[in-house]
């Protein structure tokens, strides 16, 4: 996914288009996608706010909560090289935004890890690592467009078990309600299979069997997806006017725009949730430590963990 071989749409067409042309390449979708910006009349909406004013467009982007628990898929709880890509990554699209519309763009990077953290079995101590070390990586590479949002920012100085109550009291729905929308909408449901499937994979000590770990999973899995929502609606309340991306999948229509960050044979893969194994062509893929591996050797950046080399330009 290279941005440097998207070329800006005609002049004649609305500057909202072009902008979103620049974001279609990269749509995270279930389904089939659509390249028209017009089968996307919400984030046109959503981008329009900000031309018609002559402003900055401002992007809101959940995600870059923390690693996930599981040594087996990570290289440890810091962030590494699928970090540095895809910030790098979300710093040029702004950028190339700038090439078309002259006040540019700014994207806010709404790290979600402490509204969850302790569903999923990351302590606070460990997401803020990493929340300070993504920081870290933007000020070090310049990425001048980024900035970052967690819930540091939100309720003063009361801890976070507070923090977390306060915004799931004020936005997140009930678990009768998301049981409901499991059972009568796909989206949801597609959704809870996925988290899912991700609460399972990052348990590495469970000491129970299988189909315990799975009862435990799918009953944790109403509250990842209601803790992720009331921070959804947390974020809108922040930023009431924003281009709403997502880290999953999205069908064309949705309020949220579904961004792929890197490349990886599961629509659902991030940079959180697995390693990188760098080609020699200069490709990069996510996918488990376990599997990155078996294919390439370890390489260390700053004395770290960064990621894996393989020797080989074609890998699965």
């Amino acid at each position: 996914m290279s941005l440097d071989t998207l070329t800006p749409t005609a002049s004649r067409t609305s500057v909202e288009a072009q902008v979103l042309g620049l974001l279609l390449p990269h749509h995270r979708t279930t389904g089939a996608g659509s390249a028209d910006p017009a089968d996307h009349p919400e984030q046109l909406r959503q981008i329009r706010q900000f031309t018609e004013a002559g402003e900055t467009i401002v992007l809101t982007l959940p995600g870059f909560p923390c690693k996930s628990p599981n040594p087996a898929k990570v290289l440890g709880h810091l962030p590494d090289e699928g970090e540095r890509l895809s910030l790098a990554f979300l710093d040029r699209l702004c950028a190339r935004v700038g090439e078309v519309y002259e006040p540019g763009a700014r994207m806010v990077i709404c790290s979600d890890g402490h509204i969850f953290g302790d569903v999923i079995h990351v302590p606070d101590a460990h997401v803020d690592a990493y929340g300070d070390e993504l920081r870290a990586l933007i000020a070090r590479a310049g990425l001048r467009h980024l900035d970052i949002f967690d819930l540091r920012h939100v309720h003063g100085d009361l801890d976070y078990d507070t923090k977390r109550a306060l915004v799931t009291k004020a936005y997140a729905p009930a678990r009768a309600t998301l049981r409901e929308q499991v059972r009568a909408d796909e989206e949801t449901a597609r959704l809870y299979r996925g988290v899912t499937r991700f609460l399972v994979e990052d348990t590495a000590d469970f000491p129970g069997t299988r189909s315990a770990l799975q009862r435990e999973c799918r009953s944790r899995a109403y509250d990842v997806i209601a803790r992720s929502r009331a921070w959804g609606d947390l974020v809108a309340a922040h930023h009431p006017r924003s281009v709403r991306l997502s880290i999953h999948p999205q069908r064309p229509g949705a309020e949220k725009f579904g961004i792929r960050l890197l490349d990886a044979a599961d629509a659902w893969a991030t940079p959180w949730h697995t390693a990188v194994l760098r080609t020699p062509g200069g490709g990069a893929r996510l996918m488990h430590r376990a599997r990155a591996e078996q294919l390439g050797r370890l390489v260390l950046k700053d004395g770290r963990p960064s990621h894996y080399e393989s020797r080989y330009e074609a890998v699965s």
